[in-house]
């Protein structure tokens, strides 16, 4: 359990993202760019190519992002935040909003 002044210090951005890459030498690992309302894209690394065969899907989507994570290097490329996804029985699926908002809009 967190407490509710805990949970207020999460960061979570809606994001467009604007490419994706299969990391070379890295089964899981896709790097997105993604725009959350600041004035450069996010590199983001996320686990994810293996539900996604062809990644390149995902282009245009807007996901949320957990913006105020350090930065963490994985396989020495940056990672400036985490996608948070649908995860059940088998699947893994992006989140969406129902209608188009813009990028940085703060989900509360």
């Amino acid at each position: 359990m967190i407490t509710f002044d805990e949970f207020k210090k999460v960061e979570i951005k809606i994001g467009t993202i604007l490419s994706v890459e299969k990391v070379s030498e890295a089964d899981r690992l896709i790097k997105l760019m993604i725009n959350i309302g600041e004035e450069s894209p996010r590199q983001i690394l996320s686990g994810i190519a293996e539900h996604y065969p062809d990644p390149g899907v995902l282009v245009g989507r807007q996901v949320p992002v957990l913006a105020n994570l350090p930065t963490r290097m994985i396989r020495g490329l940056e990672s400036q935040g985490m996608v948070l996804y649908a995860v059940g029985e088998g699947i893994l699926t992006t989140v969406e909003p129902s209608r188009e908002v813009s990028p940085g809009t703060s989900v509360q």
